[in-house]
């Protein structure tokens, strides 16, 4: 299955992985140990749109994206603070988090739609190996 993504988006994605990181590095607030495999994988795949082959995959960027999500919104609320609603952090931080927020909501529709195949093709009877085994090539 193909994860369309505009370049905005990817470009948001990018900027907040980055900023992730770059706080792990310098003793910021860093991301959990469980979602740093997930943003270190996604990262190099921001270059367009993202091929999802496996249920596997798609909850690692899921995770990836519920994390970011949850950080620019911080970054955002800060922003707002901080500053003022319309000052110029603020506004780019809401346009990031938008952007995060809405590719989340299509790689979900996504796991919904691989669940439903899964279970239609095996039946329903599924074990979570049968479920990571299962390929949606194109």
């Amino acid at each position: 299955m193909i994860l369309h993504c505009a370049f905005e988006e990817l470009t948001a994605i990018a900027a907040a992985i980055e900023r992730v990181r770059h706080a792990s590095g310098s003793g910021g607030v860093a991301a959990p140990p469980a979602v740093m495999p997930d943003l270190d994988a996604l990262a190099p795949r921001l270059t367009g749109d993202l091929e999802i082959e496996t249920i596997e995959e798609q909850q690692s960027v899921q995770r990836a994206l519920e994390f970011l999500r949850v950080d620019t919104r911080d970054v955002t609320d800060a922003a707002i603070l901080d500053q003022h609603p319309a000052a110029e952090d603020a506004v780019l931080a809401y346009f990031e988090y938008a952007h995060i927020l809405t590719v989340l909501d299509r790689i979900r529709h996504i796991g919904d739609e691989m669940r439903a195949l899964i279970d239609l093709m095996t039946g329903g009877a599924r074990t979570d190996d049968e479920a990571r085994e299962f390929s949606f090539e194109d």
